[in-house]
């Protein structure tokens, strides 16, 4: 398994939030998610959108803690990273980003 998750520091909605991804996987990604009890609708486009108070649980749970640079590098390497202009349109928003 490699599920990852930078720190709590993207400010939106009055929290901070973090970026949690897998670089195997969006499969992995999701079934881990899903397992943790985190919504579907904290999906955008390639990363799970997670409040810090979720940031502890997760790492608990087995979600590897990464510098945002770091979990950005490794999932363009896994080839799973969608790039912004790719992101936009209809779909579920970030709060993040």
């Amino acid at each position: 398994m490699a599920v990852l998750i930078d720190p709590p520091r993207w400010p939106a909605h009055g929290r901070l939030w973090s970026h949690l991804v897998s670089d195997v996987s969006h499969a992995e990604l999701h079934a881990f998610a899903a397992a943790n009890g985190i919504p579907e609708r904290g999906f955008d486009h390639d990363h799970y959108d997670v409040p810090q108070e979720r940031y502890a649980l997760l790492v608990a749970a087995g979600a590897e803690p990464v510098p945002a640079r770091e979990l950005v590098r490794r999932l363009t390497a896994a080839g799973l990273r969608r790039p912004k202009r790719d992101r936009r349109g209809p779909g579920v928003g970030s709060p993040a980003g």
